[in-house]
C-alpha cells in the first residue's frame, strides 16, 4: 500500500491507550518514510495528554498501581513492530531517573523514585509522570511531515459526513480538574472548542462515567431527602475525601481494589501511621479518621498477591491448559465451551500446582510422595474429556493420601466466610483479621505456599485464557454463563488482589478499631426514622451498621449502554456503533458490556450491521470481545513468561496506526501463539 499524501486523524482519549496509538503512528510513519506526505494528528482529552484521566501526576501518592515496576510499558519491545522513536518501559525509565533525574521532577517524585525498586508497586502518580515524560519525548522526536495538535477538550460528537470523513465536535466547558491539571506537555493553553474535520477517528475512551443502578439511585435520592452523604462509584482521585467527617461511622461498599484506595485516604491520608510491632503492623491513629464499616458480597477483601521475584510464580508451569492442548479444539473445528472444555484443563493445573507445592513445602503432609504423584498424574491426565470422571478419580487419590486439613477447596478460597454465622460483629471482626493475617503470611511465603501457587496457576492460566477467548474464541453461551458468569469473579478475588502490605494494614486498622466488617451478602437500606444508611448481613447477629455517609468503593460500571459520555451516546443514537448482543444457552439475547466490533483492527459495527469504516476502538469498550481489558500493557523484558495477551494492547494500537496510514498489518501480528 501507498501512504496518502495528506492524512488527518483524531485520537479521542489521551491516556495510555490513546498515547500508544500516537506512538505507533509516529513509529510506523518514520519506518515507511513517505516522501512529501503529511500526517496531522489531533489529540483530544479534557485531561492533560499522556496520563489522561486515571494517571494524573498530581494525585495522592497513596494510590498505588496493582502491578510492580517491572511490568508496565507504553512502548512496545516487539521486534516484529516498527521501532519506537522515543521512550522505553516504565522500569527502564525508573532506573534512568534514579541515575539522572529530569529537572522537572518534583521533590515528591524524586523521593519516591529514589527508593522504588523493580519489584515494588509504584504510585499511580509516578506512572503518570512516566506517561507524561514519554509523550514529551515523542513530541520532541516528530518525524518529517508530522504535526500534532493537543485539544484539552471533551469530544461530544463524531458525525459521519457524506464523503466518509468525520466532524468531531469539541467542548471545553466545565473543565476544572480540581488541581489535577498541571498543563499540556507543550505548555499551550487548553483548546477553546470547535469542530475538527478528520479522515479517521480512534476511540480510546478509557473509564467513562456511568448511570447508577436502580438501587444506587434510590440511595442517592434518600441522601438528598434526609441530608445524608452518598458518594457514588468514581475514579478515587476524583473524590473529595475531606467531606467524610472524622470520628463518625462511614459505610463502604465493595472490598476490591478501590476499597484500599478509600482506606488509605481515610487513614494514612488523615495523618495516621503504620509502625512495625513485632510480627504485625500497628496503626497509630491521628484522631481524624472516621470509623469504617466495610461490606462486600464475600465479606472479605480480595486475597493479596504473593511475594514473588516476577509477575508469575517461577515454580508453576502449566501442564494441561497449554497451547498444544488448546490447538486441538481448532484442529477439530470446535469452538470450545468454557465450563466443559477450558475450565477442566485450568482446574487441573491449579490442583497440580497446589499438591506439588504441598509436597515440597510440607513433606509430612503426604506419606508416600512417589506413589501419590504417580496416582495424581494419572487422575489428572485428560484422557477422558468428562468433567465427572476425572474429578471422581482425583478426589479418590487425594482421599487416600492427603489429610483432610491439607486438601484444597479452590472455590472456598474466594469465599472464606461461606457457611459460617457470627453471634456478633466483634466475632466477625476477629474472623476477618484471622483471615487477613493468614493471607499475609501465605503471601510472604511466596513460592512455598501451596494456596498461593494454586492461585499462581490460575494467574498463568488467565493470561492464556485472554488469548483463547478473544474474537469469538468461545461460544457466546460460555462467555455469559461461565467466563463472566462465575469465573471472572472467582479469579479476580484470588489473583487480582492488592500488595500483601494492604492486607497487613487492614488487619492493623481492624485491631485498632478503625475498621469493622459488615459480613457476607450485605443488604443496604435507609432507616428513615433515624435518617441513616444501614447495612446488615444475614449471617451476623447484633443489628445493622448505621452511618450518615455511604461510599461506593467501586469503579463506574464499564457498560457502553449505561455510559454518560456525550460522544458515545451520540454514536449510539446515530447508529454508528452498537453494544454487542450475545445469546444465552436458553436462546435469550443479552446485551453485553462492550461495543460490537470487527477485527482486525477493531472497528465498530453500526446499528444496521455494517462496519463503520475508518473508526477504530481500543481499550475498555472492547470488553465484549477481549476479556480483561483493564490491565496495563506488559513489558517484554522481565523475568518469567510474557504471554501474547500482555502485549495485545500495544499490538492493537499498531494495527490501528497502520490501518490509518494505509499500511498492511505487521507480519504475524494476529497469529501469536497462545503459550
Amino acid at each position: 500500500m501507498v501512504i496518502s499524501q495528506s492524512i488527518r486523524t483524531a485520537l479521542i482519549g489521551a491516556g495510555p491507550r490513546g498515547t500508544s496509538v500516537l506512538e505507533r503512528l509516529l513509529a510506523n510513519w518514520s519506518a515507511a518514510r513517505p516522501a512529501g506526505a503529511r500526517l496531522h494528528i489531533d489529540v483530544i482529552d479534557p485531561f492533560p495528554a499522556g496520563p489522561g484521566h486515571v494517571w494524573q501526576p498530581g494525585q495522592s501518592r497513596l494510590y498505588l498501581m496493582n502491578t510492580q515496576s517491572f511490568y508496565p510499558t507504553l512502548v512496545p519491545e516487539d521486534t516484529g513492530l516498527a521501532a519506537p522513536l522515543a521512550g522505553t518501559t516504565f522500569d527502564r525509565w525508573r532506573t534512568a531517573q534514579q541515575r539522572s533525574p529530569l529537572p522537572e521532577l518534583t521533590d515528591d517524585e524524586r523521593a519516591e523514585l529514589a527508593v522504588l525498586g523493580s519489584g515494588d508497586f509504584p504510585s499511580r502518580a509516578i506512572y503518570g509522570r512516566y506517561l507524561r515524560s514519554t509523550l514529551e519525548e515523542l513530541l520532541a522526536a516528530l518525524p518529517d511531515g508530522v504535526t500534532i495538535e493537543m485539544h484539552q477538550a471533551t469530544a461530544t460528537a463524531a458525525r459521519r459526513q457524506p464523503d466518509g470523513r468525520f466532524e468531531v465536535e469539541l467542548d471545553r466547558s466545565g473543565l476544572d480538574r480540581g488541581g489535577q491539571n498541571d498543563g499540556e506537555p507543550d505548555g499551550r493553553e487548553p483548546d477553546a472548542g470547535g469542530t475538527l474535520t478528520v479522515d479517521s477517528v480512534v476511540l480510546a475512551l478509557g473509564h467513562l462515567a456511568s448511570r447508577l443502578s436502580p438501587e444506587q439511585r434510590e440511595l442517592q435520592a434518600a441522601a438528598s431527602q434526609f441530608g445524608l452523604r452518598y458518594l457514588p462509584p468514581a475514579v478515587p482521585a476524583d473524590v473529595d475525601w475531606s467531606v467524610i467527617p472524622a470520628q463518625e461511622p462511614v459505610l463502604v461498599r465493595g472490598m476490591g481494589l478501590n476499597f484500599f484506595d478509600v482506606m488509605g485516604q481515610l487513614t494514612e491520608g488523615r495523618g495516621g501511621k503504620f509502625v512495625e510491632a513485632g510480627d504485625a503492623l500497628e496503626y497509630l491513629p491521628s484522631g481524624q479518621e472516621p470509623i469504617i464499616f466495610a461490606a462486600s458480597r464475600r465479606g472479605t477483601p480480595y486475597r493479596s498477591k504473593a511475594t514473588l521475584a516476577g509477575y508469575y510464580p517461577a515454580s508453576v508451569t502449566l501442564r494441561y491448559f497449554t497451547g498444544k492442548a488448546l490447538q486441538r479444539f481448532a484442529a477439530a473445528g470446535i469452538v470450545p465451551a468454557f465450563d466443559h472444555d477450558l475450565w477442566p484443563l485450568l482446574h487441573r493445573d491449579a490442583l497440580w500446582a497446589y499438591y506439588t507445592t504441598l509436597l515440597r513445602s510440607q513433606p509430612d503432609a503426604v506419606q508416600d510422595h512417589a506413589v501419590f504423584l504417580k496416582e495424581l498424574d494419572e487422575a489428572l491426565h485428560p484422557h477422558a474429556h468428562s468433567t465427572g470422571r476425572w474429578e471422581a478419580d482425583f478426589n479418590a487419590v487425594v482421599g487416600r493420601h492427603v489429610h483432610p486439613g491439607s486438601r484444597l477447596d479452590l472455590r472456598g478460597l474466594a469465599a472464606p466466610l461461606s457457611g459460617r454465622s457470627f453471634a456478633s460483629r466483634a466475632e466477625l471482626d476477629a474472623a476477618v483479621v484471622e483471615y487477613l493475617d493468614d493471607d499475609a503470611r501465605r503471601s510472604a511465603l511466596g513460592e512455598d505456599d501451596p494456596v498461593k501457587m494454586a492461585i499462581g496457576a490460575l494467574h498463568h492460566g488467565r493470561a492464556v485464557l485472554k488469548s483463547v477467548v478473544a474474537d469469538g474464541g468461545i461460544t457466546d453461551e460460555s462467555w455469559v454463563a461461565g467466563l463472566r458468569g462465575w469465573f471472572e469473579s472467582l479469579v479476580e478475588g484470588l489473583a487480582s488482589g492488592p500488595p500483601a502490605l494492604r492486607a497487613e494494614q487492614l488487619a492493623a486498622l481492624a485491631r485498632a478499631g478503625i475498621v469493622s466488617f459488615v459480613g457476607p451478602d450485605p443488604k443496604f437500606g435507609v432507616a428513615r426514622g433515624k435518617r441513616t444508611f444501614t447495612a446488615a448481613s444475614p449471617w451476623v447477629r447484633g443489628g445493622a451498621a448505621e452511618a450518615h455517609t455511604l461510599v461506593e468503593a467501586l469503579a463506574p460500571a464499564n457498560r457502553v449502554a449505561l455510559n454518560e459520555s456525550p460522544l458515545l451516546e451520540q454514536l449510539l443514537t446515530d447508529g454508528l456503533v452498537r453494544p454487542r448482543t450475545m445469546m444465552t444457552v436458553e436462546g435469550t439475547p443479552v446485551q453485553s458490556s462492550g461495543l460490537d466490533v470487527r477485527p482486525h483492527p477493531y472497528r465498530p459495527v453500526a446499528a444496521n450491521g455494517e462496519v463503520t469504516d475508518r473508526m477504530y476502538v481500543l481499550g475498555l469498550q472492547l470488553s465484549a470481545t477481549q476479556w480483561g481489558t483493564a490491565i496495563a500493557a506488559e513489558a517484554a523484558q522481565h523475568a518469567g513468561p510474557v504471554y501474547p495477551s500482555g502485549q495485545r494492547t500495544l499490538r492493537d494500537a499498531d494495527e490501528i496506526a497502520r490501518a490509518i496510514l494505509g499500511l498492511p498489518p505487521a507480519p504475524n501480528l494476529s497469529s501469536a501463539p497462545v503459550a
